[in-house]
């Protein structure tokens, strides 16, 4: 690709971009940070007592303090339960890393995400706490990134080329679908907060063994943070043993990345 002149603007957010990897790369570079980020991996939403089990030699402060290192990074999320605090792996950056830094040299990708927080027309509703939590910032207007995560002409640059059909109404059928018009995934809209928040159930049907274990609670959130779109995906009750628990771990983050290249670039990112 030729070099082109980039606008003061455009300058600015690469900087805060490679500002952002650094913080990744600081993060990662350490043992103890990363055992912690392996514990996660192996069972999301643990409390600070939990994962201070895994370094018995180091003092509940020292936890404390990798811990707000990873956040700072966005390596993990947190959410207040009652009096303690939870704590989920969020490997969206480390995807970003990857799409960087890695896969250029070595495979196309294809990557995308969001997320959105808890508010449904007519008030809030409770929900259950998150078995995991996937999360990105995006530079774009919340109304863009919404609108990547509900118009089938913007799915299908980043969600494994599948075109997303739904009226986007309670009880309303969601599909996913390639572009021989075969059903890669299907579900139902649970709620909806227009421009905010779509609970839904995600069914694959792209595997056997996958769509056996039936649907998962899912949800997709949008909202602001210091100037940036926050986009948050949330699953409930998705055991961390099943196959589906581990193929959306790594696919999620997979789509979240290339939501964000999308909005960011207009770059589509192409699989393999």
């Amino acid at each position: 690709m030729p070099w082109v002149a980039l606008s003061s603007l455009t300058c600015e957010y690469l900087l805060t971009y490679l500002e952002g990897m650094d913080e990744v790369f600081k993060a990662l570079n350490d043992p103890s940070r990363r055992l912690l980020l392996d514990q996660l991996f192996d069972r999301d939403a643990q409390t600070l007592g939990e994962l201070c089990e895994y370094l018995p030699a180091m003092t509940r402060f020292g936890v404390m303090n990798h811990l707000s290192v990873l956040e700072a990074a966005g390596l993990v999320t947190t959410r207040k339960v009652g009096r303690s605090k939870h704590h989920y792996l969020n490997p969206v950056p480390i995807r970003l890393v990857h799409d960087r830094w890695i896969s250029k040299y070595t495979e196309p990708v294809v990557g995308a995400m969001a997320s959105m927080k808890a508010h449904l027309e007519g008030g809030t509703k409770t929900m259950p706490e998150p078995s995991h939590v996937y999360q990105t910032y995006i530079k774009c207007e919340p109304e863009q990134a919404w609108n990547a995560i509900v118009d089938g002409d913007l799915t299908v640059q980043y969600f494994y080329n599948t075109r997303i059909e739904s009226d986007f109404e309670p009880g309303a059928a969601i599909r996913y679908l390639y572009p021989d018009g075969s059903v890669a995934a299907d579900g139902e809209v649970i709620a909806i907060d227009h421009a905010k928040r779509l609970e839904m159930t995600f069914h694959a049907r792209w595997d056997p063994e996958l769509e056996a274990e039936g649907p998962a609670h899912m949800a997709w959130i949008v909202d602001e943070e210091s100037g940036l779109t926050r986009v948050t995906v949330e699953y409930y009750d998705l055991d961390p043993s099943s196959k589906s628990a581990k193929e959306y771990a790594g696919g999620i983050a997979f789509i979240v990345s290339g939501m964000k290249t999308l909005l960011e670039t207009g770059q589509t990112m192409v699989t393999a």
